[in-house]
């Protein structure tokens, strides 16, 4: 049977694929995201979370701040009703940020106390296609005066609670008021006339708590870190199951669970596992078999334990002697139905298999994937991502390394 392969340097046209793929990949494979979302205006926002700060204000890294924001290394937009924000750089900040965090003066401000308002989305009807630009709008304009007011709180929330009351929430009611009435009027327009909305209007100063006391349910007052240090600041939510509702897991391929098995070890930077796909076909027929060969570095693929026989995230993760992770590579074929959007992440794939040779070093490596052939034709979605002995994508020293994955698009004729 004929194998289709291509040059270990793929064509623009390969590469191209590669860049697509490797974008629905990181939904699904290993969860890595570009942002984070914020389900409403309402949420109880802190940015006046507690920052451990330098003594001097640095530079951020090069590749921290936003491409197109005046070097800001934070930027957030208005996208179907949440809010997306962009953390460039993973939460470094520029010279000025850092002065304006360390002063008090800016949306990141030092502080105890941040607004409170209650959540609008939520109580919002379905909202018409015809209304939903102006509703976002307004809801962003919501976003915007609870930002400010958490600013202005932060300039000058030592003035008291009368002056909190006159100054700040007071005017941040009526303004709110008037642009829940616009939301109103809007959706009344071409549907159902949302009730109440106006009952939304008023707002609090409540503490900032990072360690979620009394209201995460999480930390039972403490933040549960077994060195007893604080947790750096951040609204930690829970770093283990004891508050969890959830039944703990058990090392079988069962969700709705709760893992206690601890993260484990992880190498330094340049010691971290990577990996590409170094060769693939362009196009195969349907159940024409073919090849991928996939080159690995720092990972040692000499532990594999069972997920059918219940050692899915069962294992730490380990280091071996030289500070390389122990574990293998999966590699997973799907077909896409759309190319426009992402896949469910639940069907099963065409091709999947694991592969734990013994390999694997300092040294990158070229493993061959002998791949039977896929039964249907479309594109098909091909995948690589390394994996601990309990199958998880390795961890990295640093939040802005990428993981070791890759993942190709293949036509099937």
């Amino acid at each position: 049977m004929r194998r289709s392969t291509r040059s270990r340097r793929p064509t623009g046209n390969a590469r191209t694929k590669r860049l697509l793929a490797v974008g629905a990949t990181l939904a699904v494979f290993g969860g890595v995201v570009a942002v984070t979302q914020i389900s409403s205006a309402g949420d109880r926002r802190s940015n006046q979370q507690k920052r451990n700060v330098a003594a001097e204000c640095v530079a951020p890294s090069p590749g921290a701040t936003a491409p197109d924001a005046r070097g800001a290394t934070t930027t957030r937009t208005w996208q179907n009703g949440r809010w997306v924000v962009n953390h460039w750089g993973d939460g470094q900040q520029t010279i000025e940020e850092c002065q304006e965090t360390r002063n008090g003066t800016g949306g990141a401000a030092t502080g105890a106390f941040a607004v409170a308002c209650p959540d609008v989305v939520s109580q919002l009807p379905q909202v018409p296609d015809r209304a939903r630009d102006e509703v976002d709008r307004n809801l962003n304009a919501l976003q915007t005066q609870i930002t400010e007011a958490d600013e202005r709180l932060a300039r000058e929330g030592d003035k008291g609670d009368t002056f909190i009351r006159n100054a700040i929430l007071d005017p941040l009611a009526s303004k709110r008021r008037a642009t829940l009435d616009r939301i109103t009027i809007a959706i009344d327009r071409f549907g159902s006339r949302p009730r109440g909305l106006a009952d939304l209007a008023t707002c609090e100063v409540q503490p900032v708590d990072n360690n979620n006391d009394g209201d995460g349910g999480n930390n039972d007052g403490d933040n549960d870190n077994d060195d007893g240090n604080n947790d750096n600041g951040l609204d930690v939510l829970a770093n283990n199951c004891d508050n969890s509702q959830l039944q703990p897991h058990d090392g079988f391929q069962n969700g709705n669970r709760c893992i206690s098995t601890a993260f484990g070890e992880v190498g330094a930077a340049a010691n971290n596992p990577s990996l590409l796909i170094t060769e693939f076909p362009e196009q195969i027929n349907r159940n024409e078999g073919f090849s991928i060969q996939v080159s690995t570095r720092n990972l040692v693929r000499d532990r594999f334990l069972p997920a059918g026989q219940g050692g899915y995230y069962l294992e730490s993760s380990l280091l071996d002697g030289e500070g390389l992770t122990r574990g293998h590579f999966h590699t997973a074929c799907r077909m896409l139905n759309d190319t426009d959007e992402a896949p469910a992440p639940d069907p099963v794939p065409a091709f999947f298999v694991a592969t734990e040779d013994g390999g694997g070093g300092a040294q990158p490596d070229q493993v061959t994937i002998e791949i039977p052939g896929l039964p249907d034709s479309g594109t098909a979605q091909c995948a690589v991502w390394a994996g601990d002995g309990s199958h998880r994508i390795p961890m990295s020293e640093r939040a802005n390394q990428t993981p070791a994955f890759d993942a190709v698009r293949i036509e099937v004729n």
